[in-house]
């Protein structure tokens, strides 16, 4: 890493992964992650007891078994796909900017990332989280660790983010162009194109969070430029709260009995594909579906580091880097 002229860099983030497909190391992700207050906003005081003497002994091992199945040889998806997200970009404007990558969990830490850069005189950064829709639990959480690592600077550089992007025009159209590549390569016809967003408690809502009207305006725009029916689902549902109806396996498994056999699914909250679209919709959606009487299920990829999602990501950073980069 070496300062341009400009002393500018772009910060890329995302929520992270264990470092490998075992239960010690799901253990130690899951445990830096169900620790977040943003993540599970319940008392400490209630809630450690329950993840240290239930979750942490059980839940690994499965999820273990989960990134066994989507794992590759470059390592778990999330993280080579942000990899090639970053160096994409870092094809796109050679040694004019700096663009680094940071995870808000697990290695590759977003403080760790922060220093460096200011460590290399780096002292405008635009923090980027990953994430078109904005919610508490995974933005306000990266800008948490953001302002920790800030907290303990004497000298500060000054910081840019990238706002939420859900009913931009350039992250609609690269959807739409994305969605239209993939589906015209299928080797049947959809009758419903199911939109999956991360669920969230249904608490987050009332309590102020927009996350639910952001997924909702996203597939509002989206479906004005479809002809084809788009419903919306939420997945990833955990613990017995009330989460955000409906619920992405119910909506899978009531479609056959509605007449409706054949589907692609497709998830535009994620910027890139990981254990939720790989292994929670890819494989258990697909089973869900299949078994209720459906025939034909297609699994959509993200944006990850496609031409369209890497046009819109430049595009974007572009535009919040105005005034900093590129020089007059």
């Amino acid at each position: 890493m070496s300062a341009n002229v400009n002393n500018v860099a772009v910060l890329l983030t995302n929520l992270g992964t264990p470092d490998a497909p075992e239960p010690s190391a799901v253990r130690r992700y899951l445990a830096e992650f169900l620790s977040d207050p943003r993540v599970v906003e319940i008392s400490p005081k209630i809630w450690k007891p329950v993840l240290y003497g239930v979750i942490l002994r059980t839940r690994p091992a499965k999820s273990a078994r989960a990134y066994r199945e989507i794992w590759t040889d470059e390592g778990s998806p999330l993280m080579a796909i942000s990899k090639r997200q970053a160096e994409a970009l870092r094809n796109r404007y050679g040694d004019a900017l700096c663009v680094g990558l940071a995870m808000r969990y697990g290695d590759a830490s977003i403080g760790y990332a922060l220093s460096k850069m200011v460590d290399h005189g780096f002292n405008r950064i635009l923090v980027a989280p990953l994430y078109p829709q904005y919610c508490a639990a995974t933005t306000a959480s990266a800008m948490d660790a953001v302002a920790a690592e800030l907290a303990a600077m004497r000298s500060q550089p000054a910081i840019r983010t990238l706002p939420p992007y859900f009913d931009d025009p350039l992250y609609i159209d690269a959807l739409k162009a994305s969605l239209d590549r993939q589906m015209a390569a299928l080797d049947f016809t959809p009758e419903r194109l199911l939109l999956s967003f991360h669920g969230m408690p249904e608490r987050t809502r009332t309590l102020g969070d927009p996350y639910y009207e952001q997924c909702r305006a996203t597939a509002s725009l989206l479906a004005k430029k479809f002809a084809l029916p788009i419903d919306v689902a939420f997945q990833s549902r955990f613990g017995r709260a009330r989460w955000l109806q409906p619920a992405t396996e119910a909506v899978l498994a009531s479609y056959p009995a509605q007449g409706v056999k054949r589907i692609a699914i497709a998830a535009p909250g994620f910027s890139a594909d990981c254990l939720e679209t790989l292994e929670e919709l890819g494989i258990r959606g697909r089973e869900t579906f299949l078994h209720a009487g459906g025939s034909h299920f297609a699994l959509i990829d993200c944006l990850n580091d496609s031409a369209e999602g890497m046009a819109m990501l430049d595009a974007l950073i572009r535009r919040e880097l105005a005034g900093w980069w590129p020089p007059a």
